[in-house]
């Protein structure tokens, strides 16, 4: 007889989740929508739609190509310098002598140039020093007193403020500096900083290249580099990214120096625009640009944003000052303006990264 055989009972494995498949809710993958609305630049991107519109309503001229190219002109130059005072608040800092950095840049160049007859590019170069050397030592001091940058930036803010006047009034007799357009250099370095070209018969800055080009070059060191990865870990907390090997006194030191370069930057970009630079002026700019960082989706306890974020609050600023003037509207409720809308952001962005988180 045969031997009959029998086969043993095979064994079910239940199949691999697929894709659209969970084991349960704590591995569920959040709705798109959801995570968009984490995301800390959608919020600000809302708004800046929403005060174009108004605008567009508001202010018909908006609506011509010569305008929009103003309103992007002056939001280039607060934008410029809202993207390292971002990567800055995100490292966990402030700093408060921003705006008064960019006129003490402009008012070195031109002095020192103008004073000593020397080609412009050698005040352009001194300037970009003495612009780095005040990140420096704005960096150099909150790290090693341990003191908020607030009190520390708020001391060089005032020091800056009164030398840039006090200087200025000593060297030329005057609060303004003289006019450099006839020193040598002057017309490539207009080029460089401050030129102009044309696109279907509208003149656009060159600043708003830049600006663009900044914020793409923010966004890539961010989220594609180690540097970015040193700059979350420090604002985040300082103690555990130093003690897994991160180097914070050197991030938060070039993050100064970062903002230092983008004030000396605007401020030659003022000077060859110009020719000349009230020493006077600047006082104020450093809360525009921490407002366009903060409704841009950068927290003020640090460790969170991004470089596209302050991208739109700066269109935003620049939309609201140029459209005021479009729509004929008295200029002085232009501050007004932007306090509704820096309360309106922050509440938005609170919303809407509580919405996130909760569901």
């Amino acid at each position: 007889m045969g031997m009959t055989q029998h086969a043993e009972p095979a064994v079910t494995t239940p199949p691999a989740p697929g894709p659209g498949q969970v084991k349960d809710g704590r591995t569920a993958e959040r709705p798109l929508a959801l995570r968009l609305l984490a995301r800390p630049e959608v919020g600000v991107f809302l708004g800046a739609v929403a005060v174009w519109v108004f605008f567009l309503i508001a202010a018909p001229p908006v609506r011509e190509g010569s305008a929009m190219a103003n309103i992007l002109y002056q939001s280039s130059t607060i934008g410029i310098m809202a993207l390292p005072v971002a990567l800055l608040m995100i490292g966990g800092e402030f700093d408060l002598s921003s705006g008064v950095a960019v006129i003490t840049s402009a008012l070195t160049a031109s002095m020192f140039a103008f004073q000593l007859t020397l080609n412009v590019w050698v005040g352009v170069f001194v300037a970009l020093l003495v612009a780095l050397g005040i990140g420096f030592l704005n960096g150099w001091l909150v790290v090693r007193t341990g003191l908020p940058s607030f009190l520390i930036t708020l001391g060089t803010f005032l020091i800056l403020q009164g030398v840039n006047l006090a200087v200025t009034k000593l060297v030329t007799g005057n609060v303004a500096t003289d006019d450099i357009s006839d020193m040598d250099g002057f017309d490539q370095a207009k080029k460089v900083f401050a030129n102009s070209f044309e696109v279907g018969g509208v003149q656009i800055k060159i600043t708003i290249i830049y600006w663009l080009v900044f914020a793409a070059l923010a966004t890539w060191v961010l989220l594609r580099t180690k540097y970015g990865n040193w700059i979350f870990a420090v604002g985040g907390n300082k103690d555990s990214a130093r003690a897994v090997g991160v180097p914070v006194n050197f991030t938060k030191i070039s993050l100064f120096m970062l903002v230092g370069f983008a004030a000396w930057f605007v401020g030659m970009h003022n000077l060859f625009s110009f020719n000349t630079v009230q020493s006077g002026e600047g006082v104020g700019q450093e809360l525009i640009y921490i407002s366009a960082a903060v409704i841009g989706g950068c927290l003020l306890t640090g460790g969170a944003g991004s470089a596209i974020g302050p991208v739109f609050g700066a269109f935003m600023f620049g939309m609201v000052q140029q459209g005021i003037v479009y729509a004929n509207w008295n200029p002085d409720w232009f501050k007004a303006f932007l306090g509704v809308m820096l309360l309106g952001a922050v509440l938005i962005n609170l919303w809407v990264s509580r919405t996130a988180t909760r569901r």
